[in-house]
């Protein structure tokens, strides 16, 4: 069996990058992001890259560190109001957008994992989103033509796996991470936590290991939080 695991994220990406590729990035925020490989990314200095995911980080983690390195051209993404260099970029003509509904962006990724190349749906009818696109009519109503996405490759993060490739997701980590999982033509998983062959519930599996080409195990992860909101507490007075 071909040999799935690698020490680190420099030795997953060997071999695969060059500039001008396609990548998916999963994650939702700053929760599930595969961090490690981002940072390597960065490290092998390829440029003129296009990223599908949710959004781009925040200017000092994720995929906010390849916009400060300049190796981003294009993204195509359904959030990006946490980083300020983005909206910099963009304004100056320095960052090509596809802006998505988050709905859309998640099923156009899912359906391009599963082979269909386009699908229609009603979110953006009459809007931007709508223009140069095919409308079609279904029972009286309007639908919008979307394609599917897939890349070059794909880099996921998981809380736990095996040297097989099986991923288990936790929580939010599970949005985007999966579907990405299935649509890259090459697919990298880092995750936080390896285990033996067989020891995770077949009933658990969230991403099987057929879909995943390279694995590796991180350390030191960073449980970050975009923006921390909060409240003064009402007093309780005891009478």
């Amino acid at each position: 069996m071909r040999q799935k695991r690698y020490p680190d994220a420099a030795a997953a990406l060997g071999g695969l990058l060059r500039d001008g590729m396609t990548m998916m990035a999963g994650g939702f925020g700053l929760c599930g992001i595969p961090e490690k490989l981002i940072e390597a990314i960065r490290d092998s200095g390829v440029r003129g890259l296009t990223f599908i995911s949710n959004n781009c980080g925040v200017d000092d983690f994720g995929l906010g560190l390849l916009l400060a390195s300049g190796q981003i051209d294009r993204m195509i993404s359904s959030y990006v109001g946490e980083n300020k260099l983005f909206e910099q970029l963009y304004l100056a003509g320095r960052l090509e957008l596809e802006f998505n509904p988050q709905g859309t962006l998640a099923e156009r990724i899912r359906a391009g994992g599963a082979g269909i190349p386009a699908f229609f749906t009603k979110t953006g009818v009459g809007t931007i989103v709508a223009e140069g696109k095919e409308i079609r009519r279904f029972k009286g109503e309007d639908y919008v033509m979307e394609t599917g996405l897939v890349a070059d490759l794909s880099i996921v993060k998981a809380w736990k796996g095996d040297p097989e490739g099986n991923l288990v997701y936790r929580k939010t980590a599970r949005n985007f991470n999966p579907m990405m999982a299935t649509a890259g033509t090459v697919t990298i998983a880092e995750v936080e936590h390896m285990v033996r062959p067989g020891e995770l519930d077949p009933d658990h599996i969230h991403t099987p290991g057929i879909y995943v080409d390279r694995i590796i195990e991180g350390q030191n992860y960073k449980k970050r939080i975009e923006r921390v909101t909060t409240r003064l507490r009402a007093r309780l007075e005891v009478v």
